[in-house]
Formats: C-alpha cells, sequence, structure tokens
C-alpha cells in the first residue's frame, strides 16, 4: 500500500477507543453538574478539527447525562426546530448493545439531535428530538415516546447546555447486564465547524454503528 493511500485514511479509523464515563449522583430534574472528572476526550483532534466545545457525560440507573459548552463563537447562535441537522447544536448517538462489527443500526440505536434553542413559538427554547437512523434494521421503538430534558444557558461567546436522557428512552438500558454502551457525538456548528468523538462526517457516522465508539459505565 502506498504512503499517499495510507495518508488518505482517517487516523481513528484505526482504533476503537473505549471511555470511562462516571456515574452521576444527580437525579432526573435536578441540577446536572458534571465536573471535569465527567469530560469526554476529542480524538476528533487527531483529525485536524478545531477543539471548541467542551462534552461531559455522565450516567445512573435512569439514563444518561450530558453538558455541553461552547464558548468560542463570534456570531449568534442558528437553530431551528424544522432544519435540525443544520442548527446549532449537538447530535448524540447511543448503542445499548455496543456492537461493532455490524454496517446497519439496529432497534438498540438512537439518534439523538439536542438544540439550545430554536423550540417555541419565538425559536428561543432548547429542545431535543429523537430521529430514525437511516438504513436501520429496525427501528427503536422507543423514537419521541418519551421527553428529553434539555436546558441551555447562552452567552455572547456561545452556549451551555444540559440534557437528561432518561433510560426508557433508551430500548434496552440495562445498566446492570450492559455495562458498555456504544456512542458517538457531534457538535455542528455554522460557524465553528463540527466537533466529533473521533471520525468526521466524511464517513457515514450518523448510520453507521461500527464507526462509533464505547463508554464503560463505571462506578
Amino acid at each position: 500500500m502506498s504512503n499517499s493511500i495510507v495518508s488518505q485514511v482517517p487516523k481513528n479509523l484505526l482504533f476503537q477507543y473505549r471511555i470511562a464515563c462516571k456515574k452521576f449522583p444527580g437525579k432526573p430534574g435536578g441540577k446536572i453538574e458534571l465536573t471535569e472528572a465527567f469530560r469526554i476526550p476529542n480524538f476528533g483532534a487527531f483529525e485536524g478539527q478545531v477543539d471548541f466545545a467542551d462534552m461531559r457525560v455522565g450516567w445512573s440507573e435512569e439514563g444518561l447525562f450530558f453538558r455541553l459548552e461552547v464558548n468560542k463563537k463570534e456570531q449568534s447562535l442558528w437553530c431551528r426546530e424544522t432544519q435540525l441537522l443544520d442548527s446549532d447544536g449537538l447530535q448524540v448517538w447511543i448503542d445499548t448493545r455496543d456492537v461493532h462489527n455490524v454496517h446497519r443500526a439496529s432497534k438498540f440505536c438512537h439518534w439523538f439531535v439536542l438544540l439550545p434553542s430554536g423550540g417555541g413559538i419565538r425559536n428561543e427554547s432548547p429542545m431535543a428530538s429523537m430521529l430514525k437512523i437511516n438504513r436501520s434494521r429496525d427501528d427503536s421503538p422507543t423514537i419521541n415516546r418519551f421527553k428529553i430534558d434539555v436546558k441551555s444557558k447562552i452567552t455572547k461567546q456561545g452556549y451551555c447546555l444540559t440534557a437528561f436522557i432518561p433510560g426508557k428512552a433508551l430500548h434496552g438500558w440495562n445498566t446492570d447486564d450492559h455495562q458498555f454502551v456504544g456512542f458517538n457525538y457531534a457538535v455542528n456548528d455554522r460557524e465553528l465547524g463540527w466537533q466529533t468523538l473521533a471520525m468526521g462526517p466524511e464517513l457515514p457516522i450518523m448510520e453507521d454503528p461500527s464507526l462509533w465508539q464505547t463508554l464503560h459505565l463505571v462506578d
């Protein structure tokens, strides 16, 4: 294999990352205060991505907690409920069975879009939606059946978004029997670009669970 061909292969495609995800003692509906210990590494930096977002994740038996902070913006947020994938915000993929040897999602795979604004009459309220995964063998039976608690604080430099995805919205969520969860995230920003966990949007990360990484739910 020539050096030119090797250089075109994304570096992160050669690795499968397993990330320790710490247990969060907070309760659903309460304040989501995830400290630095809950921060998720930005492996996308190995692909030349600009690190502009601080992403943190915690877990409990009730579900998953998220905190995202973006603070390097100079332009105003652009979020629209009618254009979810073009909006500034966070996308999260979760596979409750952590399967990496298939290229099509199963009923245990989930795709969420979380926006700091764009909802409500004036497009000023934070919002969340669960989307169908393209080419999925079976859609999750939980699609948009349960409320996702999302809050945001918008600043001149960006925003801080917190969210709780309940386990009942994640088909197959069982922290006693499954401590490994397939996971991927992408922060989309019309000004700053993309920040992803590992692989970028040049690969089919929105639909291929083999390109996702692993969260190890540790106590």
